[in-house]
């Protein structure tokens, strides 16, 4: 219900009420889902980055290991 020209106060009122109600209710599930969403975050704060490696050759060698190994292993013969 909208609120319309010749209306009275009271029934503005119950409008306005209304109103408020559905849009009181919007905002606590917007705020629950939001608490809900970034509990499940928050256990990543204390802890490293999980995307990201500072160290690529770490990476690799932990990741592809013998393969890493192997074509690395010439790298530093320039002879």
């Amino acid at each position: 219900m909208n609120i319309e020209k010749g209306m009275t106060q009271s029934e503005r009122m119950a409008v306005i009420r209304e109103h408020a109600q559905k849009f009181n209710k919007k905002l606590k599930r917007n705020q629950r889902v939001r608490k809900t969403e970034t509990v499940s975050l928050d256990k990543y704060t204390n802890q490293e980055n999980i995307n990201h490696w500072t160290d690529a050759s770490q990476y690799a060698n932990q990741y592809y290991g013998d393969v890493y190994r192997q074509t690395t292993r010439y790298d530093n013969d320039w002879d």
